[in-house]
């Protein structure tokens, strides 16, 4: 049995335990996944890139028809009074935030009902990262073909396609499962995925058919600011299974190798089956940007 933990979240205007938060058994994103969410990650209690989050959760809320039920400035209240609750409770600095806006409560009918108040919900929990040992050696994962909906650039809390797509790796033993429509990849079941050819990162262009990850964004940056190559192109199947190097790249693992694909290893070369040192430069790269990005 897995016991909730002892926090405080946000529901609805009210700050309360998790373990007594409650919501309708009509709410429309328990009877339709009819809502969206962000995953922002803390570091030493400071957000990281939440403007970017933000904007993010404004477009998904635009492409559900759902209005933004919070100010900005009340977002970021909000947040930061669970982010001191969860350091000055347990001594937890770096978190995971959650949240979470639904279209709300109301009789069940697939058509989008008006005037309706939101459902908001907030959560923080500690953060995983990576393990040194998986930063060391890189990680394994297995590819699958992409058979989500078409839309998922919309950040929904209707993820059964992402659940089924990630057992695959886990019943595999692998960390995640790269997925390909037609042949092209589009990313993995939680993360964004990106290749390396020739010293060049590249990664499939913006689209409906894979969310536009905050960290692509970043990806784009910390390859300017370390004089790395970076392309947005479609990227056939033999690119993925040829790169020099594969990159996971997600709020929990910023970004990780990967070092097998489908029980094989990734590269052509030295150094086959280990991190390489794009991912090297990268991961450097990225722990600067923590110090600079973070409110």
């Amino acid at each position: 049995m897995h016991l909730l933990p002892d926090s405080l979240c946000y529901l609805n205007g009210q700050y309360l335990n998790l373990c007594d938060a409650k919501v309708s058994v009509l709410d429309r994103g328990f009877i339709f996944g009819d809502g969206v969410y962000e995953v922002l990650p803390v570091y030493g209690r400071k957000l990281f890139r939440f403007e970017q989050h933000m904007d993010r959760l404004e477009r998904s809320l635009t492409a559900l028809r759902i209005a933004n039920p919070l100010r900005r400035a009340e977002w970021l209240e909000h947040l930061r009074t669970l982010i001191t609750s969860l350091a000055d409770r347990q001594g937890i600095m770096d978190q995971l935030v959650y949240l979470q806006v639904t279209r709300g409560v109301a009789p069940r009918d697939h058509v989008m009902p008006a005037g309706i108040p939101p459902t908001v919900f907030l959560m923080t929990n500690p953060m995983r990262q990576p393990t040194p040992e998986q930063r060391r050696l890189g990680v394994a994962c297995v590819t699958a073909d992409d058979f989500r909906w078409e839309r998922a650039d919309i950040k929904s809390i209707s993820l059964l396609g992402n659940v089924l797509a990630r057992q695959i790796s886990a019943d595999s033993g692998a960390t995640e499962t790269i997925l390909l429509r037609d042949g092209f990849l589009t990313e993995a079941s939680s993360s964004n995925v990106w290749i390396v050819r020739e010293g060049v990162v590249c990664g499939p262009p913006p689209g409906n058919l894979l969310l536009e990850g905050i960290r692509a964004e970043l990806l784009q940056e910390l390859c300017a600011t370390a004089g790395i190559a970076f392309q947005r192109r479609p990227v056939p199947r033999e690119d993925v299974e040829a790169a020099d190097e594969i990159l996971l790249t997600s709020a929990t693992k910023e970004v990780l190798p990967v070092t097998t694909l489908d029980g094989r290893p990734v590269g052509r070369g030295a150094p086959c089956g280990r991190p390489g040192p794009i991912y090297a430069r990268l991961f450097q790269a990225y722990q600067q940007a923590k110090k600079h990005q973070s409110i």
